[in-house]
């Protein structure tokens, strides 16, 4: 059967703090024998992973509607006709309309879409983030020039084969067959995503809620104790691998050690670690 999407991977089209990009390398190893399946992404963030990989069907899940909601115009082919500058009174003058709009409800329509382009790409290192009240608060972001996009069209063919849904992912509902990615925000203190945040309860849940699916399942998270202990636990296959800096307000960019937990699928070692081989310290397995 012919494919009804281009071959060659697309670039996210949002800047997005803890984007996964660099692990494709390493996801394509494991979702190559799995090509058959549908890809699930219970949190599809900036989208890398999808687009990297264009399976051919995809349920793309993330409780951000915003963000949704910019994924379901690029499947209309998108084209940008706000003005879009980097200079900050024109920024939160942008921010300030894109709020209103959340006031009045009205964040399912193109101007929305735009707005969100806009602000991601010229806020604040891609951060995407909201106070209590649900308005997104992040600051002007001091590029020195930001290449901006107007037509998308090359996104609308591979988008338009895929399922896109706002939800908690206990309310994504599997196939048997599904691979299942999940990407939630990491075990560390960070800015809230969402309103309402990400706690340690939640990522207990999804560990409980994953475990029971019956098709593979890969996750990826901070590599912090409780993390590994909660996985190691519930019967994974760990993957320790050293990612590029997330966000940091200090400026630091040292690598970050993250994990895979895996589990329903055949882990080649050998592959895993000549992936890894130009960096011999960034892979090991338990």
């Amino acid at each position: 059967m012919k494919k009804a999407h281009s071959p060659t991977p697309l670039t996210p089209p949002l800047k997005w703090a803890g984007g996964k990009r660099w692990l494709l390398p390493h996801l394509r190893r494991l979702w190559v024998s799995n090509e058959h399946r549908r890809l699930v992404e219970l949190f599809c963030g900036g989208l890398a992973v999808t687009l990297g990989l264009l399976p051919e069907r995809a349920l793309l899940n993330d409780i951000n509607p915003y963000l949704v909601n910019f994924y379901q115009h690029l499947q209309k082919g998108l084209a940008i006709t706000i003005s879009m500058e980097n200079k900050a009174d024109a920024y939160y003058q942008g921010r300030d309309r894109f709020n209103m709009l959340i006031r009045q409800g009205e964040t399912h329509g193109p101007e929305a879409a735009q707005l969100f382009y806009y602000l991601n790409r010229t806020g604040y290192n891609g951060l995407c983030r909201f106070n209590q009240r649900g308005e997104f608060n992040v600051p002007f972001g001091k590029y020195k020039t930001i290449k901006y996009t107007t037509d998308f069209s090359h996104y609308q063919q591979p988008l338009s084969a895929w399922q896109l849904q706002t939800s908690n992912f206990e309310a994504v509902r599997l196939d048997r067959m599904d691979f299942v990615y999940a990407d939630p925000p990491y075990d560390v203190e960070f800015v809230s995503y969402a309103k309402e945040g990400f706690t340690w309860k939640q990522q207990v849940a999804l560990a409980d809620w994953l475990v029971e699916h019956k098709g593979p399942v890969v996750l990826s998270n901070q590599a912090t104790d409780r993390i590994i202990d909660l996985y190691k636990k519930r019967g994974f296959q760990l993957v320790f691998l050293m990612s590029p800096r997330r966000i940091s307000s200090s400026g630091d960019r040292t690598p970050a050690r993250e994990v895979l937990a895996i589990r329903g699928l055949e882990i080649d070692r050998e592959a895993f670690q000549e992936a890894g081989s130009d960096h011999p310290k960034q892979i090991s397995l338990l």
